[in-house]
């Protein structure tokens, strides 16, 4: 290994310089996916304020580039019918609406959330489907297009050096997954793609160690795997923790957070609406849709895990519900200012606090969360989504003490897993199906 002990810088201080020098020109906020946002939220002095737009399109996650410069990308969610494609918009920050829309993206006719970025170039990068272009950020004309490995990818980061990272999303039992490398201004290959040993699910994430050395981190189906950075290419190092078994009764993990002195997961993440979308091919496109709820009891018996991988490879593990059956479809979030990891069950319901130190919990929460949420340290505060009576509610809860301070309406009737972003005004941004919403407190 490259060094004896993690030390993973924040994201916020430190962010990768393949970005734009926005706050949030990425999803998760940066490459080590801690979602941590600027400043303060400070709800419970506040009064929410929410702007809802009806967009009819699958909004995945929004980036911002230079002051009032915001951008949503995303796919349609054309499960059947007329052929399906990615999109970007440039929106205004407020009123939600589009200031600029990029033409039909091409995806491979694959259907799933894939990512956009802020390049330090300036341009938007957009991947969806098997598809990777280039943006202008001003009209999101198409400057550059890539086809990818024929498989629906699943997330899109910015090395130091500028190069971009994508991966094909693979489940058990589907193959390896193929992760490759790009020049950001031609689009072409920088290096070989590498195979990995194994399908993986989840987002990638990656960072910079202290001797200079830049590591990609994959889960994989079993492992969590990492690679080195190299100028040729991508090299498969030997950090490679054991999660879980293919006898295990657990499900798959999806992304990685890099936080404090660990990478850390949730398992259980392929449920059956997943399993339905990459079945089949195209992914997710259909002569006679299934039933896509993520509510569907799971095909695996283990609770929902939170895992902490050290240096060492050794796995600690904590259920802090015991729920037989759990399910997400999201990475957790780390806090090591306040020394918390928040976990939750979105398919038994239940959030919980537990210390990173001694992997306990120390609170729990009935609510029934589903999104990739945003953490604002300075405050204590957590904002992700309950889904309840058929309505997609915003909560903000204080992670040390797991107190609810506020909930808010967003207008969405459909909860899907997506993004939430932190603006700069005490505001967040949160993407579903059909709907974008900002949410501001005053």
């Amino acid at each position: 290994m490259a060094v004896a002990d993690f030390a993973f810088p924040l994201d916020r201080p430190r962010p990768c310089g393949g970005y734009w020098p926005s706050h949030w020109p990425a999803e998760c906020g940066g490459n080590r996916r801690q979602k941590a946002a600027v400043g303060r939220l400070d709800a419970r002095s506040g009064t929410a304020a929410v702007t809802t737009r009806s967009t009819g399109r699958w909004d995945v996650m929004v980036v911002t580039r230079e002051p009032g410069e915001w951008y949503v990308g995303g796919t349609m969610p054309a499960f059947t019918g007329p052929p399906p494609h990615g999109w970007v918009e440039r929106f205004d920050p407020v009123t939600l609406e589009a200031l600029a829309v990029s033409p039909a993206l091409p995806c491979g006719d694959h259907v799933w959330c894939g990512a956009i970025l802020v390049h330090r170039n300036g341009c938007v990068y957009s991947v969806n489907g098997s598809y990777l272009h280039r943006l202008d950020p001003i009209d999101l004309h198409i400057e550059s297009e890539r086809a990818l490995v024929d498989c629906s990818h699943n997330g899109l980061l910015a090395l130091s050096d500028g190069t971009l990272v994508t991966k094909d999303l693979r489940l058990e039992g589907q193959g390896p997954t193929t992760v490759s490398r790009f020049d950001p201004e031609t689009l072409e290959p920088v290096g070989d793609p590498i195979v990995l040993p194994e399908g993986s699910m989840g987002r990638i994430a990656a960072d910079v160690d202290p001797f200079g050395v830049e590591h990609v981190y994959v889960p994989g189906a079993e492992h969590l795997l990492r690679l080195r950075v190299e100028p040729a290419g991508l090299v498969l190092d030997d950090f490679q923790p054991r999660y879980r078994t293919p006898a295990s009764e657990q499900g798959l993990a999806w992304d990685a957070c890099l936080s404090g002195d660990a990478v850390w997961v949730m398992d259980n993440g392929d449920v059956p609406s997943v399993r339905h979308i990459h079945t089949t091919f195209p992914n997710g496109r259909f002569d006679d849709p299934p039933f896509l709820s993520w509510r569907q009891p799971v095909p695996w018996r283990g609770p929902q895990r939170l895992l902490r991988a050290g240096a060492d490879g050794k796995v600690r593990e904590v259920a802090p519900f015991g729920t037989p059956g759990g399910g997400i479809i999201a990475p957790p979030v780390v806090v090591p200012e306040r020394r918390i990891a928040i976990a939750w069950d979105s398919v038994n319901g239940g959030l919980a606090g537990v210390a990173i130190d001694e992997m306990d919990v120390r609170w729990q929460l009935d609510v029934r969360p589903r999104m990739q949420p945003v953490v604002f340290p300075d405050s204590g505060e957590l904002v992700t989504n309950d889904f309840c009576d058929g309505v997609d509610w915003l909560v903000v809860v204080d992670v040390e003490t797991g107190e609810l301070l506020d909930r808010v309406d967003t207008g969405s009737r459909i909860a899907n897993g997506m993004f939430l972003t932190a603006g700069l005004e005490r505001d967040v941004y949160y993407c579903s199906t059909l709907t974008l919403a900002r949410v501001a407190w005053h």
